[in-house]
């Protein structure tokens, strides 16, 4: 796969992000506080919004993101360290952060059963766990037709899975789901939760 998917994602996503998307993840990432971790922090859409955060440590595995990224952290509030790292090994100690953001990524992390144990290594125990994501839905049409599109999507998608039931996936993770919220028939949604104390 080349480079046009991290070049292109900016304006590919500008319609959904101006029409709702920027409002969520405003409401969800201001619920973050203290030390911040932002997995797969992308072209840095999250950076503004960090109004209550003491610092935050972003990881971003693609350098074409990484580099589109310092336009948004040029606008942050709180200071913001951007580091070059895989959700699934993290380089941080035991115990680090109060908060952990992730928005639109595990949709793509090539193992999320790993990148959800390795959140809950790194962050304190109670810690709030904030995610916006697109999942899989239970409807029989819509889900056969995510099924069939997701292989093609992956390819083309920086492997991105349509079809991914992240929302479960968190739950059999062991961190505490306190709500969700469903977006454009339940298509996207935001999951607040903690980590085990």
């Amino acid at each position: 796969m080349g480079n046009w998917f991290p070049r292109w994602y900016d304006t590919l996503m500008k319609p959904l992000e101006h029409k709702r998307f920027r409002a969520i993840r405003s409401q969800l990432v201001q619920q973050a506080t203290g030390k911040v971790l932002e997995i797969g922090s992308g072209t840095g859409a999250n950076f503004p919004y960090y109004s209550n955060a003491v610092s935050v440590d972003a990881i971003e595995p693609n350098p074409i993101m990484r580099e589109k990224s310092y336009t948004n952290w040029a606008q942050s509030t709180a200071p913001i360290h951007i580091w070059s790292a895989s959700a699934e090994q993290l380089p941080f100690e035991d115990d680090t952060f109060e908060s952990v953001v992730a928005t639109l990524v595990f949709c793509s992390i090539p193992d999320p059963v790993k990148a959800l144990a390795e959140i809950q290594r790194v962050a304190k125990p109670g810690a709030a766990v904030l995610l916006f994501e697109h999942v899989r839905v239970d409807q029989t049409i819509m889900e056969q037709i995510l099924d069939m599109a997701t292989p093609v999507w992956k390819r083309l998608c920086d492997g991105c899975h349509l079809n991914r039931d992240t929302l479960l996936a968190v739950k059999q993770s062991g961190i505490t789901v306190e709500s969700v919220e469903r977006y454009y028939k339940g298509i996207f949604i935001t999951i607040t939760g903690k980590t085990q104390a």
